[in-house]
């Protein structure tokens, strides 16, 4: 029989002074038992998520608390990769026509999945000129950012238990991202010498179950750019294992810091190497845009089952609750496909950075691409030497959340100022491990 309303209620009632009393009484079993209840309203797998939550987010919250408490000029947060330089005026001034010059109806309304068929005009003849390829509209989907699209398509190649190979150390979102289609990471241990692609652990881990190989170039959290050699090297383990197997084994190509790179180094378009490779990109970072999650696919006619991969990532866009990518930032970034944001200030606090802490005793590769210094913790246990820069007031992310314990990763994406006024600290912090 159901519960009349007012019995509801007292029931509710009775239950709210028994979890008072729980409490007043100081009762640890009664406290569990409401703690398990609460837990049992979310799913398992959130549960996990929940208590795994990405340790750069929860760093940099921390920050904000520790601003409050010291002053925001006496905490020096090199936690999240967010970029410290404002967009290129030209994507502002798109932002200010695309208002005035746009239909709304057109502006604000529904379109294709894949997006607006101009936009993707654009985009792929930015492409082909930047990169001697041969792609059109049909080759473009439009995504909410880079995590947008990677989860489009790893829902569109993922049946449950199939594998995506990884190489730490690796920005730890893909472990998340897998498990949302059901899948199942494969680690490849580092190569620390070079943090490379270490391929000879990748030849050990491809199986039948192997669906795709995950990279990401420019490297977050290393900064390294995999060289030409090393791209066309991956691809001939690739093709091997798909003759081994009899198998399709997509390459997916991770790339929001494309357009982050210094002096004369150049970033190898994954495509031309490998038939089966999807690309991912962002404008998050070349055009500073982070919080508006604007960015693309690039399935190629090559890739294999070409037709179904692109058809099947349309209708994955829409399930997975984007609809399409976000309208006004498509026609915005149409406009500017070939603005840039000025690296020469990320290029003066790496150089900065990684003379000072060598000069202080932190070994450190000099990274090619992105924002990030990898830095070798000064003791073992690199969680401990985060909780142990937090006394200096550094907020640092452990390398053990990419995979990669020992390491520290280091996001110089931030004011020159501060990195400045940092410097003193990371000064003491290596003092007190000599």
């Amino acid at each position: 029989m159901r519960a009349s309303p007012s019995n509801s209620l007292t029931a509710k009632f009775i239950k709210s002074l028994w979890v008072l009393a729980c409490f007043a009484e100081n009762d640890y079993n009664g406290r569990q038992d409401v703690q398990k209840e609460e837990t049992e309203m979310i799913s398992k797998q959130m549960e996990k998520l929940v208590h795994g939550s990405s340790v750069i987010r929860a760093m940099f919250e921390e920050g904000k608390k520790m601003a409050e408490k010291y002053g925001a000029e006496n905490v020096y947060d090199f936690s999240l990769g967010n970029p410290s330089v404002e967009p290129p005026e030209e994507v502002k001034q798109a932002m200010m026509d695309v208002i005035q010059e746009v239909d709304p109806g057109t502006l604000h309304g529904y379109m294709s999945n894949s997006g607006f068929e101009d936009v993707r005009d654009r985009i792929a003849d930015h492409l082909n000129r930047s990169f001697d390829t041969h792609f059109t509209r049909d080759h473009i989907i439009m995504t909410v950012g880079a995590a947008g699209g990677l989860n489009v398509i790893l829902k569109t190649l993922l049946d449950p238990d199939d594998e995506v190979i990884v190489f730490a150390p690796f920005f730890g979102e893909y472990n998340n991202y897998v498990a949302n289609a059901g899948g199942r990471v494969v680690v490849v241990p580092p190569d620390t010498s070079t943090f490379m692609p270490n391929l000879e652990e990748l030849k050990k881990r491809i199986s039948q179950r192997t669906k795709a190989v995950l990279i990401n170039t420019p490297n977050n959290p290393t900064g390294v750019v995999y060289s030409e050699q090393t791209l066309k090297d991956l691809a001939a383990v690739l093709e091997e294992k798909q003759r081994e197997f009899g198998t399709d084994i997509y390459l997916i190509s991770d790339e929001p810091y494309r357009e982050l790179v210094y002096g004369d180094i150049e970033v190898p378009y994954v495509t031309k190497y490998y038939n089966n490779t999807i690309v991912g990109y962002s404008y998050s970072k070349s055009l500073s845009l982070p919080g508006e999650r604007i960015g693309y696919l690039v399935i190629p006619a090559e890739a294999a089952d070409y037709e179904q991969v692109a058809a099947a990532a349309n209708v994955a866009t829409r399930v997975l609750g984007f609809v399409n990518a976000p309208s006004f930032q498509q026609k915005v970034i149409a406009r500017c496909v070939d603005a840039r944001v000025d690296v020469a200030v990320y290029d003066r606090n790496r150089r900065l950075l990684v003379e000072k802490l060598r000069n202080y005793g932190y070994e450190c590769a000099r990274p090619d691409g992105a924002f990030y210094l990898f830095v070798k913790s000064l003791e073992p246990d690199d969680s401990a030497f985060v909780a142990k820069a937090k006394e200096f007031k550094l907020l640092l992310v452990p390398g053990s959340s990419f995979a990669c314990p020992g390491y520290v990763r280091i996001a110089y994406c931030v004011d020159h100022e501060m990195i400045l006024r940092a410097l003193p600290a990371f000064e003491k912090l290596a003092e007190v491990y000599r």
